[in-house]
């Protein structure tokens, strides 16, 4: 009771300073493998040195901070759930210990017992939104978390400057307004929408998946998902350009077949 009452102890006062724990293969052998413990642990497995070039780690970190910010600073905090960090360059050791070969990984490490299957986040299918970490960590602990995002005004200011433009653009344009009646332009705006939700740009805002996805071992960079459940920004991008290219080809085929020019052309 006295070494688990100090290991609370301990895990509280580095929670206090920090929102996210950071361990090494000691403090993760202490902390989390041993016994007694009578609280869960979150656990990233990550490589955030710059040397390692793993822009997935950095992107997900900042939204497990996201999360564990919100768990830290909520009326339910309480010592049942603690966030942590292991850092490859900080605890090879423990990469070794668990055969994990990749990063980013989440787990969970329950109060009792091993982990099982399902407190590793399945986190090429789900993608690795502080929301989606949050469903899966209820899942697993009962602990639900309110997810509270620091504000960003940089989407205020964009559409702030955007509004500016349009207005600007119409004060100018005050004498002669028939622009705003030109069927082209509207449909031009139409398609642009279209391709962006048929791409499945919503997925990537919702699901917040990296742009494309680099193997630590050999370096390659992987543009498409090997799921049929998942992808990559990048790959929407890809799925954006084919369906352009093909709407450009159907509306230059109406235009031969419509216009009354040169046979040659027009076939």
């Amino acid at each position: 009771q006295n070494l688990l009452a100090e290991k609370v102890e301990q895990l509280m006062e580095w929670s206090s300073r920090r929102s996210v724990i950071r361990m090494n293969g000691d403090k993760f052998r202490r902390f989390v493998k041993a016994p007694p413990r009578n609280y869960s642990v979150l656990v990233m497995f990550t490589a955030l040195q710059p040397q390692r070039q793993c822009s997935v780690c950095r992107q997900a970190n900042e939204e497990y901070q996201v999360l564990a910010n919100s768990w830290r600073y909520s009326s339910a905090f309480s010592n049942k759930l603690f966030f942590t960090i292991v850092d490859y360059d900080e605890g090879a050791d423990v990469f070794q210990q668990l055969n994990m070969n990749s990063a980013p990984t989440f787990m969970h490490f329950p109060p009792k017992g091993k982990p099982k299957r399902a407190d590793t986040f399945d986190l090429q299918r789900i993608g690795f939104a502080a929301e989606q970490l949050a469903k899966w960590i209820a899942d697993r602990t009962d602990v639900h978390i309110r997810v509270f995002r620091p504000p960003n005004y940089s989407g205020t200011i964009a559409l702030a400057l955007l509004v500016s433009l349009v207005g600007g653009l119409l004060y100018l344009r005050r004498n002669n307004l028939e622009f705003i009646y030109n069927k082209t332009g509207w449909a031009m705006a139409a398609l642009c929408v279209v391709f962006a939700m048929t791409s499945g740009q919503m997925w990537n805002h919702i699901r917040g998946p990296p742009y494309a996805h680099k193997n630590p071992q050999n370096g390659q960079v992987s543009y498409i998902h090997g799921s049929s459940q998942a992808q990559f920004v990048a790959e929407s991008h890809i799925i954006l350009l084919l369906n352009a290219a093909i709407t450009m080809g159907m509306v230059l085929l109406n235009e031969a077949a419509t216009s009354k020019g040169d046979v040659g052309k027009r076939r």
